[in-house]
């Protein structure tokens, strides 16, 4: 394929993904397919000889999207949003044809430049303590990482190591313990299986927030068993309820018993752009490491998860000694030394793209948007005096069917039999509820409205029953 060819191939591409998220309404958001539907579609092997682009698209269309669950309806209100925007689309293509590694300044000085200047801007627009800025004259600074899982697994990593160094003695992996919250997304719990640091799941408050006294509690047990603590993840605005653990109450804690104190904010961080939700964050400036994903709510695609550090001393040592030989010239941040893999890709030029296209004033609307249109579905479901809801924070509530968790039970399942919509349940506060959480950057009231009767529709079959 030559140039020529590709700039044929990808007008198409363009035009096919447009014609996609234009009619993406009108898809149904869940699969029909069963498990293993492309094993006896597609060939047992690869082609010897290569295939026109056409051809290839028309197999998409056959064989590909039949299969998809189309994270981005406003019929999917599952897990978190996976953030799309078309600035972020054209940002993602652009890096991938610009293609290249980087890993210090001199390979790639303009991608490594504008990650630090892109993650300088979010310290801004979010409000977060100046000591993240890479700018600033101290230790610490931020980078942009995979996921929110990868970033939690280094924090707790840089959190183990300090405390070996500020012990002076290699304490056993076997005496050491960290802590999160029951409510903690399950990458926490698989952060500390990685890193060999068991992680003590603690009880929340019953608004699924994590107190202080709780963390004490448990660090003075630990401590008489012959336990040594050395982490504290919390998060800010959880999976299952979006509740927020108390930041302030953890971080006085964390400080009077040294430990390292890590938050991950995946989905909610991005809601600090608006000044109204940073109250939430109460405490933020007592942090070591904090985390969120511009991938989930912030327009910009997948992957890009955004990780600071107050102090990057600790990260940075744990430095094979011919990474920690191969600095940057003239005090730039280190940043390729804040990281697991060696390299990385330019991922700060879709986040450039996205925060310039779209602006503070437009990220902003779009979240107080989605915040409203959550507070418009909850108000939908209060109207009914069959139904209730449980939970409401940002862009994520819970809702039941009023009695006995059978009925919350059946619903569920008629949901998912229907595939029109795609919720998920949870277990809050012994009772089953279902999670409904505003995630496509596509939904409008109508979209909620329908998605409110398509439930009513099922639940009269239930009461009929």
């Amino acid at each position: 394929m030559d140039c020529d060819e590709f700039r044929k191939f990808g007008k198409f591409a363009v035009d096919y993904l447009a014609n996609y998220l234009d009619t993406i309404r009108e898809k149904q958001v869940l699969s029909g397919v069963k498990p293993g539907y492309l094993e006896e579609r597609l060939p047992k092997r690869s082609p010897q000889n290569g295939e026109h682009w056409k051809d290839i698209f028309e197999d998409m269309d056959k064989h590909i999207v039949p299969g998809l669950t189309h994270w981005h309806s406003p019929s999917f209100h599952a897990y978190m949003p996976t953030a799309n925007s078309f600035p972020g689309i054209i940002g993602e293509l652009m890096l991938s044809g610009i293609g290249g590694c980087t890993t210090t300044w001199d390979s790639n000085p303009a991608s490594y430049e504008l990650e630090l200047k892109m993650m300088d801007w979010l310290v801004k627009m979010m409000g977060l303590p100046e000591y993240f800025l890479n700018s600033f004259d101290g230790l610490g600074g931020g980078c942009i990482q995979n996921s929110a899982s990868e970033s939690t697994l280094l924090a707790l990593l840089t959190a183990k190591h300090r405390l070996s160094k500020i012990s002076g003695q290699t304490i056993s992996d076997k005496f050491l313990v960290a802590y999160s919250s029951k409510e903690a997304n399950s990458s926490v719990e698989k952060a500390g299986l990685l890193a060999s640091v068991p992680m003590r799941l603690l009880e929340p408050d019953h608004n699924g927030s994590l107190r202080g006294d709780t963390l004490l509690k448990a660090i003075e047990e630990d401590k008489a068993k012959g336990y040594v603590p050395c982490c504290v993840i919390a998060t800010f605005g959880t999976t299952g309820t979006c509740s927020f653990d108390n930041v302030e109450e953890l971080a006085d804690v964390c400080k009077k018993q040294n430990l390292w104190l890590h938050i991950d904010a995946a989905y909610a961080g991005t809601s600090l752009i608006c000044p109204e939700f940073r109250p939430l964050m109460e405490g933020i400036e007592k942090v070591d490491s904090f985390n969120f994903n511009p991938h989930k709510w912030m327009k910009v695609n997948s992957d890009c998860s955004a990780l600071w550090f107050k102090d990057t001393t600790y990260v940075q040592q744990m430095n094979a000694d011919g990474d920690l030989k191969n600095k940057n010239p003239d005090k730039l941040p280190n940043i390729h030394l804040w990281q697991i893999p060696n390299s990385r890709r330019f991922r700060a030029l879709k986040l450039w793209f996205v925060l310039r296209i779209h602006g503070v004033q437009g990220l902003q609307a779009h979240v107080r948007k989605q915040v409203d249109l959550a507070r418009y579905f909850a108000d939908l479901v209060s109207s009914d005096e069959r139904f209730e809801v449980c939970t409401s924070n940002l862009g994520v509530l819970t809702f039941r069917m009023k009695g006995d968790d059978c009925l919350t039970k059946e619903l569920v399942e008629s949901i998912q039999r229907n595939k029109k919509l795609f919720l998920t349940p949870y277990n809050h506060n012994n009772r089953l509820v279902i999670r409904f959480v505003v995630c496509s950057s596509f939904t409008e009231k109508s979209d909620i409205q329908n998605s409110w009767k398509h439930i009513q529709d099922l639940g009269n079959h239930i009461v009929k029953r």
